[in-house]
């Protein structure tokens, strides 16, 4: 595989970000990365990335400490759909939990992530970069957790 890497969202490339998409059957599951570039913007300790392939933008993310629980979560994490299928989504969890580790000066034990229960794609993704379900949380999503 050609070189992965993530990079801050900032002016220089949130027009790429918003450009990305997923299937049309994928799109219920997450929400659009426009939506999630305002959110980052009130969120403390959260942070916005795109997911690079050499030097091409093939996925975005957002993850960051969560105020409610305390915990690293991922509250987004997309590939392109022209670019789905060849693990670059397994490779960019391992990426993001790197970098968790990375900026994890407090401690943290977790890093948790919810999604659609229907979403089979991002369950088998996640439990491959060694996520493990936890329950059905109150808004519907299927939860799991990453112990760092």
């Amino acid at each position: 595989m050609k070189h992965l890497s993530l990079k801050t969202i900032d002016k220089s490339n949130w027009e790429d970000a918003i450009q990305l998409s997923v299937n049309q059957e994928q799109q219920p599951f997450i929400a659009s990365n426009l939506y999630s570039i305002a959110e980052v913007q009130f969120l403390d300790n959260f942070y916005a990335k795109g997911i690079y392939l050499d030097n091409e933008m093939v996925g975005f993310t957002m993850f960051g400490i969560d105020p409610d629980d305390h915990n690293y979560w991922i509250y987004r994490l997309m590939i392109d759909k022209g670019f789905q299928g060849r693990g670059i989504g397994i490779h960019a969890i391992k990426l993001v939990i790197e970098e968790i580790r990375r900026m994890n000066d407090t401690n943290i034990p977790l890093i948790m992530i919810g999604y659609h229960p229907e979403n089979l794609a991002a369950k088998f993704a996640y439990q491959k970069a060694g996520f493990i379900e936890t329950e059905l949380s109150s808004w519907g999503e299927r939860l799991a957790k990453f112990c760092l």
